[in-house]
């Protein structure tokens, strides 16, 4: 998680990157870390929002997501390009 340090935006978490192995997908481990994530920005005294960018594609993930009650505010068109071609991305954020 990266926390934002401007004044405006101090009020505002990150998650950057999350990824668990295929072979231990489903086992729990998604929720477990995303788990800790929020607890941890609870902890800290000025997070109010957390951020994250998802594939929108990724069904699972945003399901996950949507589970911890993140909501889709915006998709950024094309905003992946993995060899060639193009993904958009949905950008999520939850109120904390």
């Amino acid at each position: 998680m990266i926390l934002e340090t401007k004044s405006k935006t101090n009020h505002r978490a990150n998650i950057v990157a999350m990824y668990v192995y295929p072979e231990y997908r489903k086992s729990g481990i998604g929720r477990k870390l995303m788990t800790a994530a929020i607890t941890k920005a609870k902890e800290l005294k000025n997070v109010e929002q957390i951020y994250l960018t998802v594939t929108s594609g990724n069904e699972p993930a945003k399901n996950l997501y949507y589970s911890f009650g993140f909501k889709t505010y915006g998709i950024d068109k094309n905003g992946l390009k993995v060899k060639g071609t193009y993904f958009d991305d949905e950008l999520m954020v939850l109120i904390i």
